[in-house]
């Protein structure tokens, strides 16, 4: 059982299980992650880390680990981005100052190692373990000091972990690069007396895996870094590290880590980044290198000299750094090998390449860890009694959705390698790819990993990422549970939703920001994005596909208005961690549902087909526009192609390379025919309601619709969608049968709403004609500058053209729109006898002329 202490001068003051601490809260909060050392108000005895114009130096030993003082200057940023203030960092003299904060790894600093001797520190619980942190104040340290802040390390992770947890204590988020977090500036932070003990992790190897990297993360590393080089993992491994991880698998799609840049695996070793590679890509040598560097057959009963050559230099390469070896074979490509491979085969690589690893190193082969992983099919030859040495670790896997498929039989003898779990938030496969966006719930990954952890599955934990973005509360989840799964249980997961909110947002959008977090995940988890279709839900059934729609449709809505009342500063933050994820996805539901509602509709001949037609494709076009504000408006354009991963389109398991509209269907219009609207002249006027056409011509994509109501008197009508523009010289129009009595040249009035000129002061424009004579061109707002006038209070433009009608009798006007937004409400035609008036005369009585 993980315990919390807390000591003050040598003494055990409390001393609480994890089950007692879960009785009494819901969730101790970040007790996982740090010590909560630090405060704001100054108490007896605490140290002072900065206070008005004073910060406290840093103390590192220039002997200590070259990893130490390189965590040791994100430090000394991490106090300059609380405090506002530039500190220093000492490391061959103590400074002349009164306090200090010393760092180190034991054994490697010589004023931490002086502390033991004068038992002013016990390291009694640090000796020999691992990656185990103190953090201490010690009065009187040393001659002319009167106080120091001992941060010290077990070893060289320890080490780094005692900064980087004070810096998580002190306010900065892990995901202040990776996700812009802000931080919070403070006056003044102390840290508390006494002495804090983070313990060992209980999970020895916690990391990530970077893959399917293509084209999202791919595209912004060569655009931002040149590449997946050192600079691009420099980024990646202090997010690890301020996580509490402390394993990777690199890149691999293409990339070899380290043949691409020679830099990287002396960075990563200098960071305490355990290296890995994936678990097709044995002794360290990655696929894409052999494709640069292999001859002949992957095939070891046909190439065994080549690849045993190819395998040692892989060794060569990486005998001096701190690695876990990967064992044993699949096909190239990550695929499984050929049909009859037998597993005396498989057993004999093995040795071979154990016998590799032992000439290499010159040591015995279980003095270097090595895991072998029961990918897919490797499981079955295990499964089939296929065994390695009892020193390797055996990587158990998820079936890549993220359920567990093997564990170990509890009552089995004791595996000396121990176990590891190789899960997945991305993959990259049948029945469908899964990149694009988060669809893991924290409540399966505690369930499936609780699992695991409770059969003995501790010894490696590492999650396949994709891109890593837009994975960022997942990963935070699956990193802090694997430093202690017993931190965990159904009752305080939401709660933890809640403290990582708080973490990015602060204290009074947290809950809110959890509540979307954790039903956008819900959301997502029922049903990937890339599998998501017309067809997922019923239509027809419990009204399904529109409550679905409707829920992320709202949950989108409560995410927009918390952007707009968060802090600007949080802004980008909270549109890469909350907004975008459940904007985005909520748009593709709607896409979805208008697709199906336009299939349902087809069948019935019904024209509100082509409404829903119109929907899909706006919410097709609205993706794209999502992706562009994404890539290059967050951040000012930071996370540019983060989002060019394909979402739609699939047909079968692999994307697609462009994305494309789903099918829908469009019912052409025909012209709408009203016999019966015939107006008749009467009393030297002619008064028509818009609405009361005796044809209506569209086209496919453009439709005529009332708006009842809209207007002076009875409604307007106007063409749909409100961004289709018609092509020239395209019958759109309208058409009204007129029977005259009288005859000669007649005004006609057309009274519109008044649109202004919304299109670049172009103007809105629409042609009037006759019984087919020569159009007239009316441009009713093209003039308009900004002014007021009278139009604007009355609520309607007013435009007439003259017209000349030379026989008495049945004749038609016909109005032909030329832009979309002219929204008509009514028709006047002077014979003669019109009167002026506010809203015009009723409407002229019809006839039927047979």
């Amino acid at each position: 059982m993980s315990k919390l202490r807390y000591f003050i001068d040598g003494r055990i003051l409390r001393v609480l299980t994890l089950i007692q601490l879960t009785a009494l809260l819901p969730f101790v909060a970040e007790a996982q992650f740090a010590d909560n050392c630090i405060s704001g108000v100054k108490e007896e005895n605490s140290f002072t880390l900065f206070e008005s114009e004073k910060i406290a130096p840093i103390v590192i030993d220039q002997e200590d680990f070259s990893g130490v003082a390189m965590v040791a200057d994100w430090f000394i940023n991490d106090l300059k981005l609380v405090s506002g203030k530039s500190g220093a960092i000492y490391r061959n003299a103590l400074p002349e100052t009164n306090e200090i904060v010393l760092v180190g790894t034991l054994g490697k600093n010589r004023w931490i190692d002086q502390l033991v001797k004068a038992g002013k520190i016990d390291i009694s619980e640090l000796e020999g373990q691992w990656e185990r942190s103190l953090t201490q104040v010690v009065e009187d340290p040393f001659p002319g000091i009167d106080k120091a802040l001992v941060l010290a390390g077990s070893d060289k992770r320890g080490t780094i972990y005692a900064m980087l947890n004070l810096s998580r204590d002190m306010g900065v988020s892990p995901w202040y690069w990776w996700a812009d977090v802000p931080v919070e500036p403070k006056d003044a932070l102390y840290v508390k007396a006494g002495r804090f003990l983070t313990e060992s992790p209980k999970v020895k190897y916690r990391g990530i895996f970077l893959n399917d990297e293509e084209p999202a993360l791919g595209n912004w590393a060569r655009e931002k870094f040149g590449g997946i080089n050192h600079q691009f993992y420099v980024h990646v491994f202090e997010l690890v590290l301020r996580l509490r991880g402390n394993f990777m698998w690199p890149a691999m799609w293409g990339k070899a880590f380290y043949d691409d840049d020679p830099e990287n695996g002396v960075l990563a070793d200098k960071l305490g980044i355990v290296m890995g590679t994936s678990h097709h890509e044995p002794l360290g040598r990655a696929q894409a290198e052999w494709h640069k560097y292999g001859t002949g057959a992957w095939d070891y009963t046909k190439n065994e000299k080549v690849l045993t050559d190819f395998w040692e230099k892989g060794m060569e390469r990486n005998k001096d750094y701190e690695t876990l070896v990967t064992l044993g074979m699949r096909g190239d490509g990550d695929e499984a090998m050929e049909d009859g491979t037998n597993i005396a085969l498989l057993e004999r690589i093995v040795k071979d390449q154990r016998k590799i690893i032992s000439e290499v190193t010159g040591q015995k082969p279980e003095e270097t860890p090595q895991v072998w992983a029961l990918y897919k099919e490797v499981q079955d030859y295990y499964d089939k009694g296929m065994r390695v040495p009892d020193d390797v670790t055996l990587l158990l896997c998820d079936d890549n959705w993220g359920d567990v498929r093997k564990l170990p039989d509890i009552n089995a003898p004791k595996h000396e390698g121990g176990f590891g779990m190789y899960y997945h938030f991305d993959y990259v496969g049948g029945p469908r790819n899964s990149k694009w966006i988060n669809v893991t719930q924290i409540q399966r990954v505690w369930e499936q990993m609780n699992l695991s952890y409770s059969h003995g599955v501790d010894r490696l934990w590492v999650v396949n990422v994709g891109d890593l973005k837009p994975m960022e509360f997942p990963i935070s989840f699956f990193l802090d549970m694997a430093w202690d799964p017993s931190q965990f249980n159904p009752q305080n997961l939401h709660a933890y939703t809640v403290s990582w909110s708080r973490q990015q947002f602060g204290e009074k959008y947290a809950e809110e920001a959890a509540r979307i977090i954790n039903l956008y995940t819900k959301y997502n988890h029922r049903v990937t994005p890339e599998l998501l279709d017309d067809k997922t839900f019923s239509l027809e059934n419990y009204n399904e596909f529109e409550r679905v729609r409707d829920d992320y449709r709202n949950l989108a809505f409560d995410a927009l208005r918390l952007y707009n009342i968060i802090p600007n500063e949080y802004k980008d933050a909270f549109d890469q961690l909350v907004l975008f994820p459940t904007n985005a996805t909520a748009n593709l539901y709607e896409m979805y549902y208008a697709v199906a509602k336009n299939k349902q509709l087809i069948v019935n001949g019904d024209f509100e087909a082509n409404t829903w037609a119109d929907v899909a494709e706006t919410c097709f076009k609205r993706d794209s526009v999502l992706s562009v504000h994404y890539n290059q408006q967050i951040a000012g354009g930071k996370w540019n192609h983060m989002m060019d991963q394909i979402r739609i389109g699939y047909t079968y398991w692999q994307e697609p390379r462009k994305a494309k509209m789903p099918n829908v269907e469009r019912l052409i219009l025909p012209e709408v025919s009203n016999a019966d609207m015939i107006f008749k002249e009467a009393d030297g006027y002619v008064s028509i309601e818009a609405e009361n056409y005796q044809k209506a011509k569209g086209s496919e994509n453009i439709r005529w619709e009332v708006i009842p109501d809209l207007g002076k008197t009875a409604s307007a009508i106007t063409t749909f969608p409100q961004n289709a523009y018609p092509k020239e010289n395209e019958e759109i129009y309208l058409e009204y049968a007129i029977d005259f009595v009288s005859i000669g040249d007649f005004d006609v009035s057309l009274l519109v709403s008044p649109t202004l000129n919304f299109n670049a002061n172009k103007g809105l424009r629409y042609a009037v004609s006759f019984d087919g004579e020569a159009e007239q061109i009316v441009n009713f707002n093209g003039k308009y500058r900004g002014e007021l006038g009278p139009w604007q209070a009355r609520r309607i433009i007013k435009s007439t053209t003259k017209h000349k009608i030379e026989k008495a009798g049945l004749h038609r006007l016909r109005v032909r729109v030329l832009e979309p937004g002219i929204v008509l409400q009514k028709i006047l035609i002077d014979t003669g006898g019109l009167k002026p008036s506010y809203l015009g005369p009723i409407q002229s009585e019809m006839e039927k002329i047979e």
